[in-house]
């Protein structure tokens, strides 16, 4: 048995102290957590325009934060009193605030186009090896829906 003390110092996917074999723990996902006007307008959106199911919002009486999600990707929206402050309006070249990985962009695009979704980029081949689109949802966060080329 290896105590806390000694696997605490130890250095992940190596040797760790006195020869006891470290391995790496999976990271699974990432979540942005996105600061939104209107957190009931803004589920309502992922929900109703976007195809996410909503897994929490609350409390009850007073609104205020919610989890979406569909497939592998998960989005926490907030309602906090202050300004949404998409990337691209704070660095114009950092205009996506998440970057969804999809494996058939042209089924996703097609289903949003169903829906009356407005894309700010088509769907297309993008000029650093990636096919997919982009959108901004109702409070100005730039999501990219793609994948690489193949």
């Amino acid at each position: 048995m290896v105590s806390r003390k000694a696997v605490r110092g130890a250095t992940v996917g190596r040797e760790g102290p006195k020869g006891v074999h470290m391995t790496q723990a999976e990271i699974s996902g990432i979540s942005p957590f996105f600061i939104v006007q209107d957190a009931a307008a803004a589920l309502s959106f992922y929900r109703d325009r976007l195809g996410f199911e909503i897994t929490f919002q609350g409390p009850a009486d007073d609104l205020f934060f919610g989890i979406v999600r569909r497939g592998g990707a998960m989005i926490m929206l907030k309602s906090v009193g202050v300004a949404p402050l998409p990337n691209y309006k704070r660095e114009p070249a950092a205009r996506w605030d998440a970057y969804l990985y999809v494996p058939d962009p042209d089924a996703l695009a097609a289903e949003f186009a169903s829906r009356n979704v407005e894309f700010s980029e088509p769907l297309k081949d993008t000029h650093d090896g990636l096919r997919g689109f982009e959108l901004k949802d109702l409070d100005g966060y730039v999501l990219f829906f793609g994948r690489p080329r193949s």
